[in-house]
């Protein structure tokens, strides 16, 4: 009798072990448990501790909250220029409605990844190659649209889509690395010539800016070699002015007689009638004049009358006394002998058909 008690009470005890474990149930945090009792949806399990019927009722699904990101296998899409090409998408999305998500669809992945296939499908086959490969957000954002509002009724709220990898054909490939090779040597070869350009513009205004410069330099070294060479005329005119005013000023103060400047132009002639170009030689008519004064004064000097032939020197008394007599005896002799070939050239000048004949010869 005792046995029989003991085996009721141990399997009371394990009634109750297990009644509460069907009885108190543990949702954990972003999550939300389907009861259903008998088959039929009873309530939504909330995280945390609860507590429902044993035998009755049961958590028939556990559904995730959080936001799910699901990448689908590349799918096979025909573009409008019917090229094949392989497209990778992901989709972010969230359960908003647990109820709706269990009894709405089956499978609810299953669900979102077809429906994204066939609105890819579409949204690709409008577009050609260039436009697929360049319209990503495009593509993106009307397959977020046409999904989100598929997908409302499933309890399930898509966040993003986004288009991973969209691959062409081999060929396509080949061809379009070719096009961007093409295009890549096109811009370097754009890019040189540009620089070419640039560096020849360069270089001519750098020759442009040489040249002004080199012009602008000439011109004030020219400016100031014309006022330097102006300044030294200026003052060399200046000097020969202020040297003809004190040889005027000397002759001036010495008051030369007819005499002494019938004797310097006599000594000046020789000088004129020097070189071989000289055939012909115009002697002044003042010449006679000058030489008769020249002789008269020479004479006088001399005590000689003036009706004796050949000019003669007279010095003065004051140049006696300061000489000595021996030594203007001398010099009047000198100037005597320089005064006779003056006046032998001078006739020579006046007549170049004579000839001089010496001493007893005749004149033809």
């Amino acid at each position: 009798m005792a046995f029989v008690l003991t085996t009721l009470l141990i399997l009371f005890l394990l009634f109750m072990v297990v009644a509460v474990s069907k009885t108190v149930k543990i949702v954990p945090q972003a999550r939300a448990g389907i009861v259903e009792r008998f088959g039929k949806y009873k309530g939504t399990l909330t995280p945390g501790l609860n507590f429902i019927f044993p035998f009755v009722d049961k958590v028939r699904y556990l559904i995730d909250m959080r936001e799910q990101v699901v990448s689908f296998p590349p799918s096979q899409v025909i573009t409008e220029d019917n090229l094949n090409l392989s497209i990778d998408s992901v989709i972010y999305f969230q359960v908003n409605d647990p109820v709706a998500a269990t009894y709405e669809i089956a499978n609810y992945i299953q669900g979102v990844e077809q429906l994204t296939l066939t609105t890819l499908r579409n949204i690709v086959g409008g577009m050609d190659l260039e436009q697929t490969l360049t319209s990503r957000e495009e593509i993106n954002t009307s397959l977020s649209m046409v999904l989100d509002e598929a997908t409302s009724r499933w309890g399930i709220k898509v966040k993003r889509v986004e288009i991973k990898g969209i691959d062409p054909p081999p060929s396509i490939q080949d061809s379009m690395e070719k096009q961007m090779r093409a295009d890549r040597d096109k811009r370097a070869a754009i890019l040189q010539a540009e620089g070419q350009r640039q560096a020849a513009i360069l270089t001519a205004e750098g020759n442009k800016q040489s040249a002004i410069l080199n012009a602008e330099g000439d011109r004030e070294s020219q400016i100031l070699r014309a006022q330097a060479d102006r300044e030294a005329a200026i003052l060399r005119a200046q000097g020969e002015g202020q040297a003809i005013q004190t040889v005027f000023q000397a002759i001036h103060d010495g008051r030369p007689d007819q005499s002494l400047l019938a004797y310097q132009y006599l000594q000046m002639m020789p000088k004129i009638a020097e070189g071989d170009a000289n055939k012909v030689w115009i002697v002044p008519s003042e010449i006679g004049k000058a030489l008769e004064g020249l002789g008269s004064t020479m004479n006088s000097l001399q005590g000689i009358p003036d009706n004796v032939e050949g000019p003669r020197v007279r010095v003065s008394t004051e140049a006696q006394d300061v000489l000595g007599v021996d030594t203007a005896s001398e010099t009047l002799s000198s100037a005597h002998e320089d005064v006779q070939r003056a006046i032998a050239e001078a006739e020579r000048a006046a007549n170049p058909g004579k000839k001089d004949v010496g001493k007893g010869g005749s004149q033809d």
